[in-house]
């Protein structure tokens, strides 16, 4: 198993892929949590994603540093999901801390092609609406875009999450995670 991007909106299903993906890749998991508690709604965001998750999976919580969380906790034989690349983004956007932001992504860019193990890569997708007319809304969506980009071409396999439904954009078909759903869209016939 390689690495993965799981993207979708806000209640897509995409965590709850990516947490299956973990399970059923049947290694020891480690789960990355980029959040912070920033208000009551967040609190109760991550205490839902909490109470989801197996009590044997090792948790980090982390909200900047991931590139050095990558580099300690990726192994062969042991499975890390980072959920989610886009609050780390955020996070590093509002931290304000010059050439932090820069300094992080340019640190994943170089530690992806050589992470052990397999990686569960959770984002949100933010580009498929309205243009924002704010600056740092323009700047945050252009961010998140250029780095799913970045990790889907070197992942093996990349989901697009949508109404709960996966799509798999790239790589092997879902075994037990999308059981029951269509593993590609089909063409729609007599519709001209």
């Amino acid at each position: 198993m390689g690495n993965s991007l799981v993207l979708g909106g806000v209640r897509s299903g995409k965590s709850r892929l990516a947490e299956q993906l973990a399970r059923e890749s049947g290694l020891p998991v480690t789960y990355v949590a980029t959040a912070t508690a920033s208000d009551a709604e967040m609190s109760a965001r991550i205490a839902a994603h909490r109470q989801r998750r197996p009590a044997d999976w090792g948790l980090i919580e982390e909200p900047l540093a991931l590139p050095a969380v990558l580099e300690t906790q990726c192994a062969p034989g042991h499975c890390v999901l980072v959920e989610c690349l886009t609050l780390w983004l955020a996070n590093l956007l509002w931290a304000e801390e010059d050439g932090r932001l820069e300094a992080e992504l340019a640190a994943l860019d170089a530690l992806l092609p050589r992470l052990p193990g397999p990686v569960i890569f959770v984002g949100n997708e933010v580009n498929m609406g309205v243009i924002p007319v704010d600056d740092v809304a323009r700047r945050y969506g252009d961010l998140a875009g250029s780095l799913h980009q970045r990790i889907a071409a070197q992942a093996e396999r990349v989901v697009l999450t949508v109404a709960g439904l996966p799509l798999v954009l790239k790589g092997p078909p879902l075994i037990g995670a999308d059981a029951g759903y269509p593993r590609s869209p089909r063409p729609l016939s007599g519709f001209i």
